[in-house]
């Protein structure tokens, strides 16, 4: 099975990519990337999935038909890039008719369920930003879609930043077995981007950016990811050991996390790769990474 996909690999129906069960073996969780036109915009059809749609880079306009046939319409304050702070994010109701329009590129998180939460429109002023790690395993946390954030069915949704020579999804962990209290079945997609890091000159090939991710198995199945990692590349984890994603010195990586699983608890519980579970203890008396948090008064291009 192929876990790994070059950006563009998934391309459809007008979308840069597309993640979702017409995938062999992957069940739980979507997504949807593109780049928008102000004059041609998407459509996503009704369905039994929710969603959340989180600008990229640019700004966003969401046409939201619900269930019931109200029509409403939200403007999402976007951002220059990912690396520039939270966007404002919009949670959409399960069966609902979504259309998007605007300038710059979006992903929409999904994953099936008949179970409907309301509409609702998570600004960036409301998104918890969490410092995790320290030294160089200091990375910036979006969670607009975690349980504490946001209400919803099925899925957990949030965005990484990992500054140039960190390192994140680190110790490597895995969440494919119901362990009560201890870990939940979640499969993952990770979405990355990559850039010269702040204050690169003008003159770096941003194309060029590019991080490092890998995966290995578990008792739940075999996996084995060790790949460059750039902007549109698509990481699928049904199961096993996933982690490190590295930003390689000079670029800074961005990933967007949509978990989900068949556990009836929403909740993301993780077990260690035990040979390196010691590594959190090397993070006592370290400081988080000065670089952090990145926001948009930076001057990333």
């Amino acid at each position: 099975m192929r876990w790994f996909h070059s950006a563009g690999a998934l391309a459809r129906d007008g979308w840069e990519s597309v993640v979702d069960d017409s995938l062999p073996g992957w069940e739980h969780t979507g997504l949807h990337v593109a780049r928008l036109d102000p004059s041609a915009p998407l459509t996503l059809p009704g369905a039994a999935v929710e969603r959340l749609v989180v600008p990229l880079a640019g700004w966003v306009e969401a046409t939201v038909v619900d269930p019931g046939g109200e029509q409403t319409v939200h403007a999402l304050a976007g951002r220059h890039s990912v690396f520039d702070g939270p966007s404002d994010v919009l949670y959409v109701t399960s069966g609902s008719v979504l259309e998007l329009r605007g300038s710059g590129r979006v992903a929409v998180a999904s994953s099936p369920t008949a179970e409907q939460f309301p509409t609702r429109l998570v600004t960036s002023a409301e998104t918890p930003v969490e410092l995790r790690g320290a030294g160089t395993s200091s990375r910036q946390v979006h969670n607009f879609g975690t349980p504490d954030a946001l209400d919803a069915a099925r899925f957990i949704v949030c965005e990484v930043i990992t500054p140039a020579g960190n390192w994140s999804s680190y110790p490597p962990h895995k969440h494919d077995e119901h362990v009560d209290g201890h870990e939940s079945r979640l499969e993952e997609i990770y979405y990355f981007e990559a850039t010269p890091t702040r204050g690169a000159a003008a003159s770096i090939d941003a194309d060029a950016a590019f991080g490092l991710f890998s995966t290995s198995s578990s008792p739940a199945g075999e996996i084995a990811i060790d790949a460059q990692v750039r902007t549109g590349d698509i990481a699928l984890v049904p199961f096993g050991y996933h982690g490190p994603a590295v930003a390689a010195p000079g670029y800074d990586l961005y990933y967007l996390n949509v978990m989900a699983g068949p556990d009836p608890e929403r909740a993301w519980r993780i077990t260690d790769d035990p040979r390196h579970t010691w590594v959190r203890g090397e993070w006592d008396g370290q400081s988080i990474d000065a670089r952090l948090p990145y926001t948009t008064e930076g001057t990333h291009r």
